[in-house]
């Protein structure tokens, strides 16, 4: 390839939605920027107004089939708060084992289908290779049948506890629709251990197939995948891991705290940027402001997610996941900055999800038919909050008097970590591509930059069309367009 022009990644692969790599060359064939771009328009937001506030849960699961259950949640916890009304007890434990099992899910599914390929059978191996079937050849079908099973498992759960497995529909305004009965949660219950059995097994397997490796395990500390901006992330009682309750906590980039805050407050703590060339917009903390796509101390960026996650909290309030959070920073310095420790963080959490729902299906008061509190008339406006595997998930409604939608806000883990996935897929290009040479294997090496969040495209941006635009524009070194090549 010649020296000067643009090399595209289109579309980039193996994550949830549609995306564009564009990597600027320049004359020495050296990488002078790349841009992690989302082409697909948003207008979810635009379409609930005028709904009513009950009916958000049902309606906001359909942002995306992969993370049904955090929109469900995060819309609940709004609409509670519009209508001024707690669950009762029995209903927030009901929530959580709900979610919790889902979190198993969402975290095996990506683990398993979008990560582990990377590492086995490796990013230089071909596209062919580079998948599921691929991985189950290279450790055993045996793996495939299991990993079936925790998801026909998991597809179960949540449809027993949500009335469907991918939209719920249980949660309403003060609880839930229905309690679980005793024949249930038995049923349950031998499902949770299989599930937390599975997911040790797959914190073993991540250990042998990516820490035990010598190249994988440099890949985790190696500063061209390391960009050190704040983490944000939800804290429970102590600063333990939460996934549903607590405030919204910041660190910096030296792990030192610089926020805390009521997640009803987050407007005063979180503003979001608009660039030209993307659809999904850029969060920063207020108070260090915009600055760009830099990171380093005063810059506003920050992540979240599972390794943000960790950043933030003190402990996990499990004893298997907190055992295997503390051997992760006896080798990782904390709060740590490397893209690829995500999958180290994720298995974690799979792990912890799996504690929580067995302390949960396990106990008594789960069968409890106190669910629900009915609430009065709304108030106004209500935010909720929840941690979705991806990271901290927001939704603000403002409603009439007549309990209708007015304005809302939503903004999704993707949003948040959009500019360090910008910076990380920078970083990776520079680093792998030099001279013009470019290799199929390394471009592959350039997506496991952005894949190691996990970005949720769906969530992040929505297209009305049934097809996505394309456009392929080709620059020279001094930035004057050569060829455009599009389709309607």
């Amino acid at each position: 390839m010649g020296p000067g022009r643009e090399i595209e990644i289109y579309p980039a692969s193996r994550l949830e939605g549609h995306a564009k790599i564009s990597i600027f060359l320049d004359e020495e064939g050296g990488v002078r920027d790349a841009f992690f771009q989302i082409l697909e328009l948003r207008g979810f937001e635009e379409f609930c107004k005028g709904r009513l506030v009950e009916e958000m849960p049902r309606i906001t699961p359909r942002i995306c089939g992969v993370c049904p259950w955090a929109h469900h949640l995060a819309s609940a916890k709004a609409a509670d708060a519009v209508y001024g009304v707690e669950p009762t007890e029995t209903a927030e434990k009901v929530r959580e084992m709900g979610y919790s099992a889902f979190f198993v899910h969402d975290h095996l599914l990506h683990f398993y289908l979008l990560a582990l390929p990377d590492f086995v059978p490796g990013p230089s191996a071909p596209p062919a290779e580079r998948n599921v079937v691929g991985l189950l050849n290279k450790v055993g079908q045996e793996l495939g049948g299991r990993l079936l099973r925790a998801f026909g498992y998991a597809h179960e759960i949540q449809e027993i506890v949500g009335g469907r497995s991918t939209h719920p529909v249980f949660c309403l305004p003060g609880g839930i629709s229905r309690p679980i009965t005793e024949e249930e949660r038995a049923r349950i219950e031998g499902m949770a251990k299989y599930l937390l059995e599975f997911s040790e097994s797959t914190l073993g397997l991540f250990k042998k197939t990516v820490l035990k490796d010598e190249k994988y395990s440099k890949m985790i500390l190696e500063d061209k995948n390391v960009n050190r901006v704040n983490s944000l992330a939800m804290v429970g009682e102590g600063d333990s891991l939460s996934l549903l309750r607590g405030k919204l906590k910041a660190v910096d980039p030296d792990g030192r705290a610089i926020d805390i805050f009521e997640p009803k407050d987050y407007l005063d703590h979180i503003s979001e940027h608009v660039e030209p060339w993307t659809y999904s917009k850029f969060t920063f903390l207020k108070p260090l402001g915009w600055r760009g796509l830099v990171d380093g101390e005063g810059s506003g960026i920050y992540r979240v997610g599972p390794l943000a996650r960790f950043n933030v909290i003190d402990r996990i309030p499990t004893p298997r996941a907190q055992g295997a959070f503390e051997e992760m920073f006896e080798v990782l310095e904390k709060p740590c900055h490397s893209t690829f420790a995500y999958h180290w963080a994720r298995v974690i959490e799979t792990l912890y999800a799996a504690e929580r729902f067995m302390e949960l299906v396990e106990d008594p008061s789960i069968t409890n038919g106190d669910i629900r509190n009915i609430p009065a008339g709304p108030r106004g406006r209500g935010v909720g909050v929840v941690e979705a595997p991806r990271g901290v998930l927001i939704h603000d409604y403002t409603s009439d008097g007549e309990g209708r939608i007015r304005e809302l806000n939503l903004i999704v883990p993707t949003t948040h970590n959009n500019s360090v996935i910008c910076m990380s897929v920078r970083n990776a290009a520079r680093s792998l591509i030099r001279a013009g040479s470019v290799e199929e294997g390394l471009l592959n090496e350039v997506e496991m930059a952005f894949r190691a969040y996990d970005p949720c495209l769906a969530c992040a941006t929505h297209t009305a069309p049934g097809q996505l635009p394309l456009k392929i524009e080709i620059f020279d070194s001094r930035g004057s367009l050569l060829k455009e090549i599009s389709r309607p």
